[in-house]
């Protein structure tokens, strides 16, 4: 009996991962769906929208100064938004991030003026006690394994009572003393608190410092191997450890970092006034914590970017003064915030569904 050969079905040959023939969900999308995919793109709306609805609401936001000053009330959240922003893509967050402002502050006040001492001498030794407070929380974090909302309310709490206790115990009272005379303060105040002058317009220094982190933190993110690490360890650390991505060091230097920008902000605050409230922080770090939310961070670790939450730190200060200069209630402030963070975490869920979308 003769068979007669039947051709083969043909074979399809799946296309390479790399190829442009693929599925649709990323070669194929339409390049507005790309620019959604940015974590930024909302809060960049979302900040401009804030930014129109007070040109037209306060009259008095666009005079140069009103603007530098909403610039500054922006620049002093974002300079911390920014390294809580990079700790939140790695999948971790700080609570004790407000109060180490004021720690970092006192412990340089303090040790200037009690030891009559070169201010510089303060400023270094504010960044050391910075630096190991965060060296102690990734240290913690990695240590036990515990949740990085208990390591740092842990951490929180310590520094709030070491601050009152300390100063109280020190200074006799709840603010430090005056180092306005001390040696070495017009230099420290020229780096950390000055002012220069755009147009008749004075803007602070703070500004200026903003936008170069700004600028380093997305070089970091986007151009470094460091920057790979960080979105690998809040992404998944079994995963990313098991590729040789170093986690206990990026986590640790990661709060680090966060460290950095605490002593930084209180060198600032210390400079600006002279003297520091030892009260003063709590509360803080709900607002850095948002503006980086705000910038399209994920609580969940392993997305944002670096310029989203300059855009939410911009929307604070613009809220924050607008009500302001819109002569309304400043009593009203949180309940906008409140309104705002919701709103923006809503336009974010929005945006990142509409970017996925086939």
């Amino acid at each position: 009996m003769s068979t007669t050969p039947q051709a083969a079905p043909p074979v399809t040959t799946p296309p390479a991962p790399g190829s442009r023939q693929t599925d649709g969900r990323t070669a194929r999308r339409p390049p507005a769906l790309r620019l959604l995919a940015r974590p930024e793109v909302g809060v960049f709306l979302g900040a401009v929208a804030v930014f129109v609805f007070f040109l037209v609401a306060a009259p008095a936001v666009r005079d140069g100064s009103s603007m530098a000053n909403i610039l500054y009330q922006s620049s002093t959240i974002g300079i911390m938004a920014l390294p809580v922003a990079l700790l939140m893509i790695g999948g971790e967050f700080d609570l004790s991030s407000g109060v180490a402002v004021i720690t970092s502050a006192l412990t340089a006040s303090m040790i200037s003026y009690q030891l009559t001492m070169n201010v510089w001498v303060g400023v270094i030794a504010a960044l050391v006690a910075s630096l190991a407070i965060g060296l102690f929380n990734g240290w913690m974090l990695v240590r036990t394994g515990l949740p990085s909302f208990l390591v740092t309310l842990g951490t929180f709490l310590i520094l709030q009572g070491v601050n009152l206790a300390v100063t109280k115990l020190i200074t006799g009272n709840v603010a430090t003393d005056d180092i306005s005379d001390m040696d070495g303060f017009g230099q420290a105040k020229a780096l950390f608190a000055s002012s220069f002058d755009v147009g008749g317009v004075q803007v602070k220094i703070t500004v200026v410092w903003w936008l170069v982190f700004a600028a380093l933190a997305t070089w970091v993110l986007l151009r470094t191997r460091y920057g790979n690490w960080i979105f690998a360890v809040g992404g998944n650390k079994d995963s990313a450890r098991a590729v040789g991505v170093p986690v206990t060091f990026t986590k640790i230097s990661l709060f680090m970092l966060v460290g950095f920008g605490a002593w930084f902000v209180g060198m600032h605050q210390l400079f600006s006034f002279n003297t520091v409230q030892s009260g003063e922080g709590v509360g803080q770090e709900l607002i850095y914590i948002a503006a980086a939310v705000i910038g399209g961070c994920l609580l969940t670790g392993g997305y944002g970017s670096a310029i989203g939450p300059v855009f939410g730190a911009f929307m604070f200060g613009m809220v924050q003064q607008g009500i302001v200069y819109a002569g309304w209630n400043p009593d009203w402030f949180k309940a906008f915030l409140g309104v705002m963070l919701l709103g923006a975490t809503l336009i974010n869920l929005w945006v990142r569904r509409t970017a996925t979308r086939r």
